[in-house]
């Protein structure tokens, strides 16, 4: 017969059993990177991507679907059509549906705090893809791509190509854009380009004529290019009725080929009146054919199959107890966290390399053609 000692010994001794294999347990959820309970390959991934407005975003949801299907996952494929609750909405979905993780462009990187709450909640690891997350402490990783680096390809490209960066004094004439002011990549990129333009414009060397230069005179909502075409227009009419623009700094292809309509308008294009100097970014194919009939001058290629590749290789780790790869630690800070980043290097094109995009299988000679 059990005595009352006895009986309290064993409750006793339960308890410190039950806060040994508690705190185990705790040690080892640290020890793994991961607090995904299985670390059994399989399930599916939530994947939410911002619009199909733009070819990029396509190709980002493709490469990677294919890429988390290779590697044993079932996928779930989203895009918010540049709609926040849109994607509220499907995100939520993907946490009811009880998704491993999350991988998510956000289509306003501020607005997703209590979502991405209840993927916490519902234990849920998020990476946030190409645009950071802003403003929570639930996300776990940021892949992308080294966004001041664009900035600064693009300024450079047009401090070299106007010859300001082999000692031409100019005065050139530049304007500025910049892209949605829901994204924190715009930044990013609009500081980057200044790094390299704001000392030319300091000397008047370089002059925007217009005198918007502050980033927020120069956004372009849901990087629209039709609202890019929309303000050159205005800015020829004010601005340059009686001389000719030299460059004109465009963060993206979308809103390039909007400005380069714009001068169309007015008798850009011609042999007595060439086309400005005009940055852009993601080698959209609309943009790199007219970057080799001699309209658009430059992009930035980011090929999206190797960022997809990374997430995806940082999902495999925090889902199976690895170390998911960054080599970013302190660049990323959304507000509440330091976000722990893998970056990307960004390659700039113009009319003299765009046989790298074939070389390397990111498109076809015939698409180029």
């Amino acid at each position: 017969m059990r005595t009352v000692r006895g009986a309290r010994a064993a409750a006793i001794g339960a308890g410190l059993l039950a806060l040994s294999l508690t705190a185990t347990a705790c040690g080892q959820e640290a020890v793994g990177g991961s607090r995904y309970k299985s670390k059994e390959r399989g399930g599916t991934i939530g994947i939410a991507m911002p619009t199909k407005s733009s070819e990029r975003w396509i190709a980002d949801g493709r490469n990677m679907a294919k890429q988390f299907q290779a590697a044993g996952y079932k996928t779930d494929l989203q895009y918010g059509e540049d709609d926040v609750r849109t994607q509220v909405a499907q995100l939520e979905n993907m946490i009811t549906k009880g998704h491993r993780l999350l991988v998510v462009a956000p289509i306003n990187g501020g607005a997703l705090s209590d979502v991405l709450k209840q993927a916490h909640e519902a234990n849920i690891p998020v990476i946030s893809y190409d645009r950071l997350l802003l403003g929570t402490k639930n996300v776990d990783y940021y892949a992308t791509f080294d966004n001041e680096k664009v900035g600064r390809l693009q300024g450079q490209y047009i401090a070299d190509k106007l010859g300001l960066s082999k000692g031409r004094k100019g005065p050139f004439s530049m304007e500025l854009f910049a892209g949605s002011s829901d994204d924190n990549n715009t930044k990013y990129f609009f500081n980057g380009a200044m790094k390299v333009l704001k000392p030319y414009m300091d000397k008047g060397e370089l002059v925007v004529r217009s005198k918007q230069t502050s980033l927020n005179q120069l956004y372009t909502e849901k990087w629209s290019g039709s609202a890019a075409q929309d303000r050159m227009e205005d800015l020829l009419n004010k601005a340059y009725s009686s001389r000719d623009v030299d460059a004109v700094l465009s963060p993206y292809d979308g809103m390039s080929i909007g400005i380069l309509s714009a001068l169309k308008g007015v008798g850009y294009g011609t042999k007595a009146k060439p086309y400005p100097v005009v940055t852009g970014q993601d080698a959209e194919l609309a943009s790199v054919k007219s970057i080799i009939r001699g309209q658009q001058t430059q992009t930035i290629y980011k090929d999206t199959r190797k960022l997809a590749k990374a997430t995806v290789d940082m999902a495999k780790a925090e889902l199976t107890g690895g170390k998911p790869p960054v080599n970013d630690t302190t660049s990323y800070d959304n507000g509440e966290k330091v976000v722990p980043t893998f970056l990307l290097n960004p390659v700039s094109v113009d009319k003299s390399n765009t046989q790298v995009l074939v070389d390397q299988g990111y498109y076809t000679a015939s698409q180029l053609k």
